[in-house]
């Protein structure tokens, strides 16, 4: 926005007051704020124009709808839900399965009798 000190608004009142008189400036004063007045009233109608309109398009697109039904299927295949209750943390009362530390004879892929040495 422009920086306009007092002096640059006297100036414009003072240059309005000699071209147009002082018999003129109401009427154009008046004018002027009627335009505003109409211009913002068609600013908001148009703004309820568009609002009803999108409104109108939702409810023949059934997008309200749709949302619905797509959070209704979000909620009935919640991914997280599922991984966290594949896998529920052991309680500090329960013990852990136990894993053996290395493969077993049968687990390595070798059977002890084809060993050599034996």
């Amino acid at each position: 926005m422009s920086n306009i000190g007092w002096w640059e608004i006297v100036l414009v009142v003072v240059l309005a007051l000699i071209i147009f008189g002082p018999k003129k400036l109401p009427e154009l004063g008046s004018s002027l704020g009627r335009s505003i007045r109409d211009f913002r009233k068609g600013l908001k109608e148009g703004k309820e124009q568009v609002q009803a309109t999108v409104t109108e398009v939702r409810q023949a697109a059934g997008v309200d709808e749709v949302r619905a039904t797509v959070a209704e299927m979000r909620d009935a295949v919640d991914v997280k839900k599922m991984m966290t209750a594949d896998v529920a943390p052991a309680t500090p009362g329960e013990e852990k399965p136990s894993v053996p530390a290395g493969p077993t004879s049968s687990q390595s892929g070798t059977d002890p009798s084809l060993t050599k040495g034996e």
